[in-house]
């Protein structure tokens, strides 16, 4: 009997954790497919680069003056709610970006898009770190190799749909129907802290959201006191800075990479679309290889090699003049980037135990800076050339180079090799 009581609420935190890598899954293969089908998009719509720039940023505008009180809302209580009716949002906005037959309707289907994304996608990520605070480089390791199994079978999806002769729109119309899916299947789920079922490790003092009306409402005023509170902290911003700064090698890359092969490259449609699935297939590997190496190493000492690998080999592959040479060396830039956003995003959570949603709040309002960054390279690419904008993803690794810290020592880490 006592076997039983132990093993139910172990395979049910099991299937919790499983759900909340399923989210961040479809997040991923929305994205995956999205970045691919860029040429597609840009044709059937005639975006320019402006327009392409705009869809990058303002909607990320928007979600980081939104996502805030997502945040607060979440450690006050709110979590589940507001993780559930993301997904709602989320269904919808694929839904009319499938639709869309103009800038203006694609542009409002991504505004609606990106906060969705948070409540549903973001909030779920701060669950998993909830669970085992002590493990949060692993456990967003194996958030981000989920998300980069998503991102691989984006483009692969995208290629099938193609080549069934059911173009872009028809997937995300199914991307739409299967968020419905996950939604319900997350229905079951418990998100609020002192809800989700916790293992032996516990969770931080004070987690859990006051009972009681009024007690409540006293605890959402002082989590928004937290809030600014927790920017005005050095270590808060040092990787607020670099993670903002890491993603131009990341997501800000992928965005450019299918049209950097078209319109500066010169090559095909489709061979642009199998470079982005080199570039997600060794991501793929480049993640999957990290979680055990971070059970072995502190992750900021791994960090800071591979930002000196990026700065070589980006040049290398901008320089590079044949197609086949521009593959090799794109791959292993997906490679050695493989951690970049797991281990920094690990080192905010560690800075803030116990406050998850207060993470994703100040995220998101340093994320205003960010979002100006696609908006900005758009403008450059249309002023100038895009090459002109690829040389400049180069400051992600000079900024990492410069702002971490010269001793890789990190608490958790050094507990768990402990």
């Amino acid at each position: 009997m006592q076997r039983r009581t132990i093993d139910r609420p172990v395979r049910h935190l099991r299937w919790f954790v499983v759900g909340m890598l399923l989210i961040e899954f479809l997040d991923e293969l929305v994205f995956g497919a999205r970045e691919a089908a860029w040429p597609l998009i840009r044709n059937d719509l005639n975006l320019s680069y402006v327009q392409i720039g705009l869809l990058l940023g303002v909607p990320s505008i928007v979600s980081s003056i939104v996502e805030p009180f997502f945040g607060v809302l979440g450690d006050a209580g709110k979590r589940r709610s507001i993780v559930l009716g993301g997904g709602l949002f989320f269904s919808l906005a694929l839904l009319l970006t499938g639709v869309s037959q103009s800038f203006a309707v694609l542009l409002l289907s991504f505004v609606l898009f990106y906060p969705a994304s948070g409540a549903f996608v973001s909030l779920s990520q701060a669950t998993l770190m909830d669970i085992e605070p002590g493990r949060h480089e692993v456990n967003m390791a194996r958030w981000t190799f989920a998300g980069s199994v998503g991102v691989v079978a984006g483009p692969l999806a995208l290629s099938v749909v193609v080549a069934l002769g059911m173009g872009w729109r028809a997937l995300f119309a199914a991307f739409a129907v299967l968020t419905l899916a996950l939604v319900a299947f997350a229905w079951r789920g418990r998100f609020d802290h002192g809800d989700v079922p916790a293992p032996s490790v516990g969770t931080s003092p004070g987690a859990a959201p006051a009972p009681g009306g009024e007690s409540n409402e006293d605890d959402i005023k002082a989590k928004f006191a937290g809030v600014w509170t927790a920017l005005r902290r050095g270590e808060v911003l040092r990787w607020l800075t670099l993670l903002t700064f890491s993603d131009l090698m990341l997501d800000v890359l992928l965005g450019y990479l299918a049209l950097y092969f078209v319109d500066v490259a010169g090559v095909s449609a489709s061979q642009a679309a199998t470079a982005v699935a080199v570039w997600t297939g060794v991501g793929l590997l480049g993640d999957l290889l990290l979680i055990p190496l971070l059970a072995r190493i502190p992750g900021l000492r791994y960090l800071r090699v591979s930002t000196v690998l990026e700065l070589i080999l980006l040049p290398a592959f901008l320089l590079a003049p044949s197609f086949a040479a521009k593959l090799v060396l794109l791959g292993l830039l997906g490679l050695f980037n493989a951690g970049w956003y797991a281990i920094l995003k690990a080192q905010l959570y560690g800075s803030m135990p116990g406050q998850s949603g207060t993470v994703l709040a100040v995220s998101n309002i340093f994320g205003l800076v960010g979002a100006l960054i696609p908006l900005g390279l758009g403008l450059v690419a249309e002023r100038f050339d895009l090459r002109v904008t690829m040389w400049l993803l180069l400051l992600g690794p000079v900024a990492l180079l410069v702002g971490l810290p010269r001793v890789a020592v990190v608490s958790s880490v050094s507990e768990e090799i402990g």
